[in-house]
C-alpha cells in the first residue's frame, strides 16, 4: 500500500463502528473520526477534512446518510456508502465513489479503499471485483480510462 488514509466513519451502531475501525486499522489506515448523526458527520468532516468517508444510509436521525454524502462530495472528499440499505441510494449515488453492501468482509473493505488509493496516486486500477460497486459516475470513468 503506498499510503495510509485519514477515513471518517459514519455508523449509528457502535459495534459496527468499532468493528469497521479495526478492519480500517488493520487495512492500514486511521479512523480519524466517528458519526452517529448527520449533523455530527458533516460537522466532523468540516473539522477534520478527512480523506475518505465510510457512510452508512440510515443513521441515527433516520436515513440521512445520502444528505451526508452530498455534502461530502461537495467538499472533495470521496465518500463509499457501507449499507445494507443499497436501494436507498439515488441513482446519481449523492456523488459517492460507490457502494459496498453490509454484510462486508474485511477483504471487500480493503478492496474499495485500495482501488480509493490506487485513484489518489494517479494509477489506473481495474473497478473492484465483487468488493464495492461503482457509482454510474465512477464506472463510465474506468471505461473512459480503459479506452
Amino acid at each position: 500500500m503506498a499510503r495510509a488514509l485519514r477515513i471518517l466513519v459514519v455508523e449509528d451502531e457502535a459495534i459496527l463502528a468499532m468493528q469497521l475501525e479495526d478492519d480500517i486499522v488493520a487495512a492500514g489506515h486511521e479512523v480519524v473520526g466517528f458519526g452517529m448523526h448527520a449533523s455530527e458527520a458533516m460537522r466532523l468532516a468540516d473539522q477534520l477534512h478527512p480523506e475518505l468517508a465510510l457512510v452508512d444510509i440510515h443513521l441515527a436521525d433516520g436515513p440521512t446518510g445520502v444528505g451526508v454524502a452530498r455534502h461530502m462530495a461537495a467538499n472533495g472528499i470521496p465518500v463509499v456508502f457501507m449499507t445494507a440499505n443499497v436501494t436507498r441510494i439515488p441513482a446519481d449515488f449523492a456523488g459517492a465513489v460507490g457502494v459496498i453492501g453490509k454484510p462486508y468482509t474485511p477483504a471487500s473493505l480493503r478492496s474499495g479503499i485500495d482501488f480509493i488509493v490506487a485513484r489518489m496516486n494517479g494509477e489506473d486500477p481495474p473497478a473492484p471485483r465483487g468488493a464495492m460497486v461503482l457509482s454510474p459516475e465512477w464506472r463510465e470513468r474506468q471505461r473512459g480510462k480503459r479506452q
